[in-house]
């Protein structure tokens, strides 16, 4: 990685509160992902429907949920799942996403907590469940019509069907994010609409008494589970779009909550309306039920909505779940952990080697059948979800103060606690994979594994090129470097004794070992200190005086030393 001066960087951002007593200082800014002066950011809007979609896009694919486990359990599960799993994937990615607003997204954070081999890992494994997860939107595509049209149901017309699809759609998303935001959008209103119409039909025919129905001795878990976790997951999935966002640090976290009430919503109502409404047979709920749900309180033209919704609700998650992919590649790219020609981006400022590379990948799996797709890519997104839970603590842990737009209101040892029921549920659901799933799965991580170090014998040997973009800050994962004493050693003069010069060159030495927010903070600190405003220590993780004992007179200087080993400043 190259070594970058960020002594020189010009907009500020707002300060974000305090944090244990010491006040947050503001950053310079980074770039949030290099070379988009040319191309339109998404909007809050667009970024709210972006993830609608790809963690819902609507109730389609859900009815399984009441199959495996009868009408309570499903909507009990839609209720209480995401207060286990969404809330606390929406907030880690809120925070983790405004604290590293580039398209690297999930990757960055793991690279600056555990170093960059495990980041690729999580790359590998986020990148081949997402890929995975969009192979599943031709089939429901399908589905969804072949009750309208029978020749869908197999052979050679859905064949080419589910391939023309893919085509179009890895066209939409060469056209550029804003255009997929806006189709979202559309998509996402006309998705919504005829459950509103459904639920307004179904009023007069609901019998509360079959919401009750449960029997515990006939629950399929492992669809019912995986079910659940495949439509309420995929929060962090808009992290890797963080840097095409106008604004993320203000407008992420905003659009992730209003997300989040969206697909609860879209969920639990329908199933409501639906469940109550008809008499339970638990063998018809399968994928594109709702449209016969439909037929039979509506009539033909609401299951004709209802399945042109559904079409549309696919289209809109694969484009989604494509533009993440394939930004996500992009920015591994930027930070050269892939070759260079990921970093290509079309006129459209769309990866565009991303987009065939995902868009491959959808064909080559979309043989799989609805099941084990499920399985396979909940799998796979389970250990990238270990990897950024702990990336989440460990950087709390090593970075207590820097800067975090959105800060969840929890200390460490809340954070710890918020992580521990979805990781438990992260060990059942790979407890109860198939031995099938299991094998398959655990290859595809035996590949990453692999792949890594094959990619860095290929960098060495200048098989293919590798760049990081000097935009970027850099990453300074792993452990301080053996500048910590050097620095710790040199003492830092205030302005009125006439060293600012020697002050910016221990900035800049300090910038190029801390982690990067560090750095930047560092920075800031210096101009507070040449304005003679504040000595620098207590701004640092681990330094033992308080703001009181710093806030000083322009000539004035504390009396007392810092008694961090690694701090950089020494105040006597």
């Amino acid at each position: 990685m190259k070594s970058r001066n960020t002594a020189n960087k010009q907009q500020p951002s707002i300060a974000m509160g305090e944090y244990d007593g010491v006040a947050y200082v503001d950053l310079n800014e980074a770039p949030s992902s290099p070379k988009l002066d040319n191309f339109k950011k998404v909007s809050v809007l667009h970024l709210i429907f972006l993830i609608f979609y790809e963690v819902s896009g609507g109730p389609f694919g859900m009815e399984d949920s009441v199959q495996a486990a009868g009408p309570l359990l499903a909507l009990l599960g839609f209720l209480v799942f995401p207060l286990i799993w969404s809330v606390p994937e929406a907030l880690i990615t809120a925070e983790m996403g405004t604290m590293f607003p580039e398209n690297g997204g999930y990757v960055v954070w793991v690279s600056t907590a555990l170093g960059r081999y495990w980041g690729f890992q999580q790359g590998w494994m986020k990148w081949l469940s997402g890929v995975i997860d969009n192979a599943l939107y031709p089939v429901l595509f399908l589905d969804y019509l072949k009750s309208g049209i029978p020749g869908l149901a197999g052979g050679l017309p859905r064949a080419a069907a589910a391939l023309a699809l893919t085509f179009l759609l890895t066209y939409m998303n060469y056209k550029g994010l804003v255009i997929v935001g806006r189709v979202a959008v559309l998509l996402g209103i006309f998705s919504i609409l005829p459950f509103v119409v459904m639920g307004l039909v179904a009023i007069p025919k609901l019998e509360p008494a079959r919401w009750f129905v449960m029997n515990l001795h006939d629950v399929d878990w492992s669809l019912y589970l995986n079910t659940l976790f495949w439509n309420l997951n995929y929060w962090d999935s808009v992290s890797t779009l963080a840097g095409e966002v106008d604004n993320p640090k203000k407008n992420l976290p905003k659009a992730l909550f209003y997300a989040l009430i969206l697909v609860v919503l879209s969920y639990f109502l329908p199933l409501l309306a639906a469940t109550g409404a008809i008499p339970l047979n638990r063998d018809l709920w399968t994928d594109g039920y709702f449209s016969d749900i439909a037929k039979i309180l509506g009539g033909v033209w609401l299951r004709w909505w209802i399945q042109g919704a559904a079409a549309m609700s696919n289209m809109g998650m694969f484009v989604a779940e494509m533009s993440s992919d394939s930004f996500q590649l992009l920015g591994m790219a930027e930070r050269g952990m892939l070759p260079e020609f990921f970093a290509k981006r079309s006129r459209h400022g769309t990866p565009l080697i991303g987009i065939l590379f995902s868009a491959s990948g959808v064909i080559l799996l979309s043989w799989l059948s609805f099941q084990e797709i499920i399985a396979v890519e909940n799998f796979l997104y389970c250990f990238g979800m270990i990897l950024e839970y702990i990336a989440f603590v460990l950087l709390r842990i090593k970075c207590p103060v820097a800067s975090r737009p959105y800060k969840i209101p929890v200390g460490t040892l809340g954070a710890i606690l918020m992580c521990i029921p979805p990781t438990i549920l992260i060990c059942v659901v790979l407890a109860l994979s198939t031995v099938k799933v299991m094998i398959v799965s655990l290859f595809a991580v035996a590949v990453g594994l692999v792949m890594q170090p094959c990619l860095k014998y290929a960098e060495k040997k200048r098989w293919m090129k590798f760049s990081a973009s000097d935009e970027l800050p850099d990453l300074h994962e792993g452990p301080a470097s053996s500048r910590d004493q050097e620095c710790s050693n040199m003492e830092v003069a205030l302005p009125n004794q006439g060293k600012i010069e020697k002050y910016y060159q221990i900035v800049n030495m300090a910038a190029d070992y801390r982690p990067f927010d560090t750095a930047n903070m560092i920075e800031n600190v210096a101009r507070r200190v040449k304005l003679g405003r504040v000595c620098p220590a207590p701004l640092l993780p681990g330094c033992d005086i308080t703001e009181s004992d710093v806030i000083i007179p322009f000539s004035g200087i504390s009396d007392r030393a810092c008694s961090y080993s690694h701090c950089p400043f020494t105040c006597t």
